[in-house]
């Protein structure tokens, strides 16, 4: 499998996840199970069925999150040296041509992607433009509403 770039918050907050699925998710779903299950007959338990359906979601996730942290290359935006270049981890001050529009991205895993944060994920449209440009540089992003320009202003690192 392919390396997972995270950031080093991005893996602490899988984690705590985890952490808290195998501690506190898994014991209440395995007593709402027994609970479901002392109520008698199975096939008409809807308690029981939907704590086996929330039981299977959260093991999915725990081997989904162990998977990730196993596969997972751990990136300090602080350590990075670009040399001013977009890279995994580096924030982006950025200009809207168009609009003249300020904004911050900083470009980080699936996983840790939140817009409203000012995180947007390696894979977004946004991000694979800006990848390898410099301050003073022009990215070109493809768009729902069609074709954006935005200056990079500055790259940081950290």
């Amino acid at each position: 499998m392919n390396k997972i770039p995270l950031t080093i918050e991005g893996a602490e907050k899988l984690r705590a996840e985890l952490q808290h699925l195998k501690s506190t998710e898994r014991p209440s779903v395995i007593a709402a199970i027994a609970e479901a299950r002392s109520h008698g007959d199975l096939s008409e338990n809807a308690e029981y069925d939907a704590a086996r359906e929330r039981q299977a979601f959260i093991e999915g996730r725990i081997k989904e999150i162990e998977l990730k942290l196993a596969n997972a290359q751990i990136i300090d935006p602080k350590r990075l040296d670009a040399g001013g270049r977009c890279v995994f981890g580096a924030t982006v001050d950025l200009e809207d041509q168009d609009s003249g529009d300020r904004v911050t991205y900083q470009i980080v895993g699936e996983d840790e992607a939140d817009i409203r944060a000012g995180k947007i994920s390696v894979n977004s449209p946004i991000a694979r433009a800006l990848i390898g440009k410099s301050a003073g540089d022009v990215a070109e992003v493809q768009a729902p509403a069609g074709v954006r320009e935005y200056e990079v202003l500055e790259v940081r690192y950290g």
